[in-house]
C-alpha cells in the first residue's frame, strides 16, 4: 500500500514538471544569477577601490571605509558625495534664524547659479501714470470758434507720458454736465489729440464748460494740479494705435567670496573637558558669525573692485540692497501715529504693481514706535505668521499685509529708527560658489598641528524691481 501510494505521488510530481516547466526553469535562471553576482561582488568592490584616490572598501551594510590614507575631504566627496554639503545646507538654515532674516528669506527663495562673479541682471520699470501742470492753463486761451470739439494745448512736467488717443483725469478740477454750465460731480476728463515736443500736449475736454458760447471748453487748470493717465480711446474705424515698448533696464552687482575658517588644536581635540565642546559646536558658532558678516553686507554694502597691492590681485565687494531700494519713506522725530502708519502702508503697496505681502526689517525703535501704537479696523496687527523659518508680526491693511521683524543688524550699524520693506516675490540670490566646507591639511604642509575647515560662499543679491521696495528713514 505504501508502495503504491509512493509511485502515485512520483507521477503526479513529474505531471506537475511538464506542465510547469518553464516557470520552474525561470526561477533557477533567477538563482544563477544570483549566486554569479555574490561571487563576483568582491572583485567589483575591488576595482572601485583601485578607481578611488585611496583604498576604498565596503562596509557590511553598505557604508564605505578608507584603509592605508588618512580620511581626507576629497575622500569623503569621493565615497559618500553628499555628506558634507547637505549637513552644512541643514545647519545654515536652522542657525538663528531670527538673527538673519535677509540671509534666511535668500537661502529659502532658493540662489541662481552664476558663472561669473560679475552679475549682470535686468529689471522692467512701470509707464508714469502722473504727472502736474507746469504751467497754468486759463479758460478761453487758444479758443476758436467753430465746427467741433475745441483743441487747445496745455504743458506738462512729463508730456512723454502720454500719447496720441490717451485720456487724462484732472485731479481736483470739476467737470460740467452736457449743458456747459453745471458743474459736474466727475472730475475733469481730457482727451489727447496729439502731442509736440516743443509745444506740449493738444487735447480736448470730455466734460468741458462752455466758454464765450463755444461749448465744451477746459475750464482754468492751475499750475501743479495732477493729471493721471487712464486708458485710451479709439474710433469706430481705427485699427492702429501708437506704440507702446518696453525696453528693460540693465544693472550689475558683485558677487562677494564670503569666507570663515575654523580650527583647533590636536590637543585640544584629545583633551578631557567639563563640556561636550567639540568641532561641530565651533563650526555652527562660525556659521552663524558668517551669516551676521553676510547679512550686514547684503544690507549696506558697497559695490567695489578693491585693489590689494599686496595680494596683487581685485577683492570683488558687493553692493547692499539698501542702496538698491527705489523708494523712501520718511517720517519725523515724534515717531508714528495711526494716520502716519496707513501712509506707509499706501506708499509700500500703490504704485509699484508689487505684491500684496511684504516684509518690513526695522531696527529695534523703529519697531518700538510701531509696536507702541493702538490699532483698529483699518490697521490690524495681528498674531504671529511663521513663513520661510521665521516668526513675524501680521499688520494688515486695506492696502495689503506686512510681516514685521526686529532686525539687530540695523542697531549695529547705526540705524535704529531705520528699517527696509522688502518685496520676496522681486529678490533674488546669485551664487557663483554655493555654501561650502573644505578641510586644510595644515599639518602636512609643515604649519600648524591642527585641524582646519574653511567655510566658503560667493554670492549677492540684487533687488529686480527696486520700485518695489523701499527704505524707511527717520528725518
Amino acid at each position: 500500500m505504501n508502495t503504491l501510494q509512493t509511485v502515485r505521488r512520483v507521477r503526479n510530481a513529474v505531471k506537475w514538471m511538464r506542465r510547469n516547466y518553464r516557470v520552474i526553469l525561470t526561477v533557477l535562471t533567477f538563482i544563477f544569477v544570483a549566486i554569479l553576482a555574490f561571487a563576483l561582488e568582491p572583485q567589483a568592490s575591488a576595482v572601485m577601490a583601485m578607481a578611488l584616490p585611496g583604498i576604498i572598501v565596503d562596509g557590511t551594510e553598505g557604508g564605505k571605509h578608507v584603509v592605508d590614507e588618512p580620511l581626507t575631504t576629497d575622500l569623503t566627496r569621493e565615497a559618500s558625495p553628499s555628506l558634507l554639503l547637505n549637513e552644512i545646507d541643514q545647519q545654515i538654515v536652522k542657525v538663528r534664524p531670527m538673527a538673519t532674516p535677509l540671509d534666511q528669506l535668500s537661502r529659502y527663495g532658493g540662489g541662481k547659479h552664476s558663472g561669473s562673479m560679475i552679475v549682470d541682471y535686468y529689471s522692467v520699470d512701470t509707464k508714469p501714470t502722473r504727472t502736474q501742470m507746469s504751467e497754468t492753463y486759463t479758460e478761453g486761451d487758444d479758443v476758436v470758434a467753430g465746427g467741433g470739439t475745441p483743441k487747445v494745448r496745455i504743458i506738462t512736467e512729463n508730456d512723454e507720458i502720454f500719447d496720441k488717443s490717451d485720456t487724462i483725469l484732472v485731479q481736483g478740477v470739476q467737470g460740467y454736465e452736457p449743458d456747459g454750465t453745471t458743474m459736474s460731480v466727475h472730475e475733469l476728463v481730457l482727451y489727447v489729440a496729439g502731442r509736440d515736443a516743443a509745444s506740449g500736449l493738444k487735447v480736448m475736454a470730455v466734460n468741458g464748460k462752455t466758454v464765450n458760447g463755444v461749448p465744451n471748453c477746459l475750464p482754468t487748470i492751475s499750475e501743479g494740479a495732477t493729471l493721471v493717465r487712464m486708458g485710451r480711446a479709439a474710433s469706430e474705424l481705427d485699427v492702429q494705435s501708437p506704440q507702446f515698448e518696453a525696453l528693460p533696464h540693465k544693472a550689475q552687482n558683485y558677487c562677494q567670496i564670503f569666507k570663515m575658517q575654523v580650527e583647533q588644536s590636536t590637543l585640544q581635540r584629545m583633551s578631557n573637558k567639563e563640556l561636550g565642546w567639540d568641532m561641530t559646536d565651533q563650526q555652527e558658532a562660525a556659521i552663524y558669525d558668517m551669516r551676521l558678516g553676510m547679512e550686514k553686507s547684503f544690507l549696506f554694502g558697497v559695490k567695489q573692485r578693491l585693489w590689494d597691492p599686496d595680494k596683487k590681485e581685485y577683492i570683488m565687494l558687493t553692493d547692499g540692497i539698501w542702496h538698491q531700494a527705489g523708494k523712501q519713506f520718511q517720517y519725523t522725530s515724534e515717531g508714528f501715529t495711526r494716520d502716519k502708519v496707513v501712509e506707509l502702508m499706501r506708499q509700500t503697496f500703490t504704485g509699484n504693481n508689487g505684491s500684496k505681502r511684504k516684509i518690513l526689517l526695522g531696527g529695534s525703535r523703529l519697531i518700538g514706535y510701531l509696536s507702541n501704537l493702538d490699532y483698529d479696523r483699518v490697521v490690524l496687527a495681528r498674531e504671529t505668521v511663521s513663513k520661510w523659518g521665521i516668526d513675524f508680526t501680521e499688520f494688515r491693511s486695506k492696502f495689503g499685509s506686512l510681516y514685521l521683524l526686529l532686525s539687530e543688524v540695523f542697531d549695529e550699524c547705526g540705524m535704529p529708527e531705520n528699517g527696509i520693506i522688502i518685496d520676496p516675490e522681486y529678490i533674488q540670490k546669485y551664487v557663483h560658489i554655493p555654501f561650502q566646507t573644505e578641510s586644510l591639511d595644515l599639518k602636512s604642509s609643515g604649519q600648524r598641528n591642527t585641524d582646519a575647515l574653511v567655510l566658503t560662499e560667493a554670492s549677492c543679491l540684487v533687488l529686480r524691481y527696486p520700485k518695489a521696495h523701499m527704505r524707511i528713514v527717520r528725518r
